[in-house]
């Protein structure tokens, strides 16, 4: 019966989730138009955002069918926000330093701490409580290096930030859990 009342109450934010999908990909279209902004975006470019458009929505429209706690869709999609937003800069511009320098390649072991241990989770709230502190602590040790190595200290301190999302993350899992 609970399950009927999960699938009944349905995504009241798919429309918002996807519709803003589709705009952040008529962005840079738009910005094309205009002379002296500096967007210039191959068709490569629209695909590969696009994929991870499709892929970030396609993730939280699954975290929305494995749970109707609110706590737990807080906590996926800010996981997938997070994770979408750090191989979004990465691919742009770099996290640290430049999107050719190597140190960058480190996030991708943040990413796959995160999925690793949501597929071990598989997807159960404490289990993903656990998959996003240690995500958090990957992504702090990530930033630990970047100074440890002297990498471009403001690209450091930016990678920082996104450790709070990922705690919060673990926070609102442990909270769906309990």
């Amino acid at each position: 019966m609970a399950e009927r009342s999960i699938e009944a109450r349905g995504n009241r934010l798919r429309p918002l989730v996807w519709g803003g999908a589709a705009l952040l990909l008529l962005l840079p279209a738009v910005a094309m138009r205009f002379q002296g902004i500096g967007v210039d975006w191959s068709a490569r470019d629209f695909t590969v955002f696009g994929a991870m458009l499709a892929t970030a929505c396609g993730l939280y429209e699954l975290a929305t069918r494995m749970s109707g706690d609110l706590r737990y869709r807080a906590a996926a999609g800010i996981a997938v926000a997070t994770g979408f937003l750090t191989v979004w800069a990465n691919l742009a511009v770099g996290m640290i330093g430049d999107e050719g320098n190597p140190f960058n390649l480190l996030f991708a072991g943040v990413l796959a701490v995160a999925i690793v241990g949501a597929a071990l989770a598989k997807l159960q709230a404490p289990g993903l409580a656990k998959a996003m502190l240690a995500t958090s602590i990957s992504q702090a040790l990530v930033v630990a290096a970047a100074f440890a190595i002297g990498g471009d200290p403001r690209g450091a301190a930016c990678s920082a930030l996104f450790i709070a999302p990922w705690l919060l993350s673990s926070a609102l899992f442990r909270r769906a859990s309990q």
